[in-house]
């Protein structure tokens, strides 16, 4: 005959809520019973892994315990018995819960990660978009005909930390091509803010040899002194043959021509 076990009294019996009377009769029904025994160990051991963090079971845990225990009593009268122990194992089900808890918070927490990705990729492409607009707006000014939107132009490089080689290319056209002094000047002082590419050193060059305003000229002679560029002692030598270079810019010369040979 199947014994009346005590599985029900045990969460009471560890927060200490029985009467005497009923934990006298629930300890003498230990003794004598094995399975409920080994369930009053599990569940022992179960509570005391929660030690630090919880000291009393709550309310919603005793009530989940409850639960499960009344599932677990109706699937014991759906199969035989053995005499091995039986297959009910609450802490085991607990255990599945919690795994099954920790699972959807990885979920979640991977769900956060790649939403994050996808807002970083977003604001990636928004940033670029931007970009593009603002050097279409850049490139079309510069083309204008009005000189002083030209010069608004070329200050849209401010915008750019690392602008493209279409963006110097049309700088360095401005500072090769246009007919305004203003615009060429502001032109170089665009383009000397990058004078590690190879284009804006080429740039120098060709504009030294051609440039016909003296300011520029000095300008440009002090850049190309400053990044010692070796191949711009051939130009000063130039200016310093022809007649129309003005005197203190073969004065400039003679002096920091020494530092290029």
């Amino acid at each position: 005959m199947e014994k009346n076990h005590v599985f029900d009294q045990i969460p009471d019996y560890l927060d200490g809520n029985l009467t005497k009377s009923e934990e006298r009769a629930f300890e003498t029904h230990i003794k004598s019973c094995r399975e409920c025994q080994n369930e009053l160990e599990e569940m022992k051991t179960f509570f005391n892994a929660f030690e630090e963090d919880v000291a009393t079971p709550s309310d919603r845990l005793k009530s989940k315990f409850e639960s499960a225990l009344e599932q677990e009593k109706l699937n014991q009268g759906k199969v035989v018995q053995l005499e091995s122990k039986p297959s009910s194992n609450w802490t085991g089900n607990v255990l599945k819960i919690a795994a099954s808890i920790a699972l959807l918070v990885a979920a979640f927490q991977m769900g956060s990660i790649f939403q994050q990705r996808k807002v970083n990729e977003d604001i990636a492409q928004l940033q670029d978009e931007t970009n593009q607009m603002k050097q279409t707006a850049m490139l079309s000014l510069m083309e204008n005909q009005s000189a002083s939107k030209r010069i608004q132009g070329v200050n849209y490089i401010e915008e750019f930390e690392q602008p493209d080689e279409a963006i110097i290319q049309a700088l360095s056209n401005r500072l090769l091509y246009d007919d305004n002094d203003n615009v060429r000047m502001t032109a170089f002082e665009a383009l000397a803010k990058f004078t590690s590419s190879q284009t804006v050193k080429t740039t120098f060059i060709e504009a030294l040899e051609q440039e016909k305003n003296p300011s520029i000229q000095v300008s440009i002679i002090q850049a190309l002194v400053q990044i010692q560029e070796k191949k711009a002692a051939e130009p000063m030598k130039k200016l310093l043959e022809k007649e129309d270079t003005q005197p203190f810019i073969k004065e400039q010369i003679k002096a920091v021509l020494p530092s290029l040979t």
